[in-house]
């Protein structure tokens, strides 16, 4: 595994480890969200670059077209949240009260 590599897989997994064990505010869970689609975005970038092929060029802008969506839809819930419960604390969150 080459350091580019490995950066980038260490950083997937941090993302992922701090969505899964700093669940206290969604704010954290997003960019936890984020920071784990960025390596994904930056991986796939240089995967594509040392392929030479352009049947995988638009793979990339695809990703990032939707960890756009995933963002604006996170940002909406995390708004929508704060209004009604007035904080974005996830164990101030009940499902059954929907």
């Amino acid at each position: 595994m080459t350091p580019v590599h490995f950066a980038f897989s260490t950083t997937f997994m941090l993302g992922l480890a701090g969505l899964a064990f700093h669940r206290t505010h969604l704010l954290s869970a997003l960019l936890c969200l984020e920071a784990m689609m960025l390596s994904l975005f930056i991986a796939l970038s240089i995967w594509t670059l040392q392929l030479d092929s352009t049947s995988f060029s638009a793979s990339p802008m695809l990703l990032l077209a939707f960890s756009a969506c995933e963002a604006s839809a996170g940002l909406a819930l995390l708004v929508a949240t704060s209004r009604t419960h007035g904080s974005d604390r996830l164990q101030s969150l009940n499902l059954l009260q929907c």
